[in-house]
């Protein structure tokens, strides 16, 4: 559950619910049954489904369920002061990182262990970048994503070729690198008022919608023993105007700014890996993360794999771009949800294949409650997927910079 402290004062609107639900913030789900939602296909060993729908302006929760591990959590997003959020749970981008460093960590483990190679303390240390430029009344606006920094900070007395081999390799066998490696377009369908639309500029599933999950939610009940302390926040940021990344500096019609977020990765005894994510611009607080695989892939379940952090990172952030961009524009958009299907493969390393990491376009379908038209629901989509931070990184190739820092 989210640390509960002061919350910063912003222009929100509506409710913290999150905050007010009883519910814990993030937990383990335990009646998947008793809902009724289906699972697609497991086409490469790690395929995750997503269920998210609007709360607010800016806040999303969400059913993620990986079908290879069969985990299935609770997760919820908010946005900070600069989207006049309530700051009740991470970004979106927080879940992304997070899910990645989680996931580069497993294959530096796992290849080390298969390849004898010893070491005593092991942190990562990533860098994500995103960029947003134009307008979004020109509708010129587009976000960016730009080249990962990652630091594999270590103590070992391995010689540099085989060090510097074994982190190489280990970042090609994330099944997140399968994401970056190529362009990835990503596909979708639409339905407004209940009824299925064409979709305009981006890219169609090329088959029927799947139903709409409506109101499950609040049927959601968290498995038993298992609601704890997967996010808590480290500190919050306070609300400041007039600065760059201040309060409400991020809902601005017209935009030329670089998103920076860190997260930093360690593992605990037990096994778990701890993430702590930093939101330096735009100014956002600062969150722990945990993340285990299940028994299946060497872990014990304790926390959200790397994968169900990776895709419900994407949706969150999808998302807040149809939130922002009715906000902007003035528009109705009572309610908004998504299915969102990502297949990855398993890890080359932690999963055995022996491969690099695998990916397929996300394939999601869209959910949106609207006065305002048809047409204003595919402007809509349009530009959701057109400002949404991850969606330009599963469309840009991405190579990272790797550093090896020995401690």
């Amino acid at each position: 559950m989210v640390t509960q402290g002061k919350m910063p004062p912003a222009d929100r609107v509506g409710e913290n619910l999150l905050q007010r639900s009883g519910l814990p913030t993030f937990f383990e789900i335990g009646n998947l049954d008793e809902i009724g939602l289906a699972l697609p296909e497991n086409r490469h060993g790690q395929s995750v489904r997503v269920w998210a729908r609007s709360l607010t302006v800016m806040q999303k929760e969400a059913i993620v369920a990986s079908v290879g591990s069969g985990a299935v959590w609770r997760l919820a997003s908010d946005e900070g002061p600069y989207l006049d959020g309530f700051d009740a749970a991470p970004c979106p981008l927080a879940f992304l990182s997070t899910g990645m460093v989680a996931s580069y960590m497993n294959e530096v483990l796992a290849l080390a262990d298969q390849r004898g190679l010893t070491f005593g303390d092991l942190v990562l240390v990533q860098d994500n970048f995103y960029t947003m430029e134009g307008s979004a009344l020109r509708g010129t606006m587009v976000g960016g994503a730009l080249p990962v920094e990652l630091d594999v900070r270590i103590d070992t007395d391995a010689e540099d070729g085989p060090l510097n081999d074994l982190v190489s390799a280990a970042v090609h066998a994330s099944p997140v690198d399968g994401l970056m490696r190529g362009r990835h377009t990503s596909l979708f369908t639409l339905t407004m008022n209940g009824k299925e639309a064409p979709v305009g500029r981006v890219a169609s599933i090329g088959h029927p919608a799947e139903p709409d999950p409506g109101d499950q939610f609040p049927r959601v009940r968290p498995a038993a023993g298992r609601a704890g302390e997967e996010i808590t926040r480290l500190e919050a940021v306070k609300s400041v105007a007039g600065v760059a990344g201040g309060a409400g500096s991020s809902l601005h019609a017209q935009q030329s700014r670089k998103l920076h977020l860190r997260v930093i990765c360690r593992r605990r005894p037990d096994g778990v890996k701890e993430v702590e994510q930093h939101l330096y611009s735009p100014l956002g607080s600062t969150f722990r993360f945990l993340s285990d695989e299940t028994a299946e892939c060497g872990g014990t379940g304790a926390a959200p794999d790397a994968v169900s952090y990776l895709a419900a990172g994407i949706a969150f952030c999808f998302m807040t771009q149809h939130g922002r961009y009715a906000k902007i524009m003035k528009k109705d958009l009572s309610h908004y949800r998504v299915i969102q299907d990502i297949h990855f493969s398993l890890g080359g390393a932690s999963g055995g294949t022996g491969g690099v990491g695998v990916a397929d376009d996300v394939e999601t379908h869209v959910y949106l409650d609207t006065s305002a038209g048809e047409d204003f629901a595919r402007r809509c989509l349009d530009m959701a997927e057109q400002t949404c931070f991850l969606h330009a990184f599963c469309r840009t190739p991405l190579e990272p910079t790797i550093t090896i820092t020995r401690m």
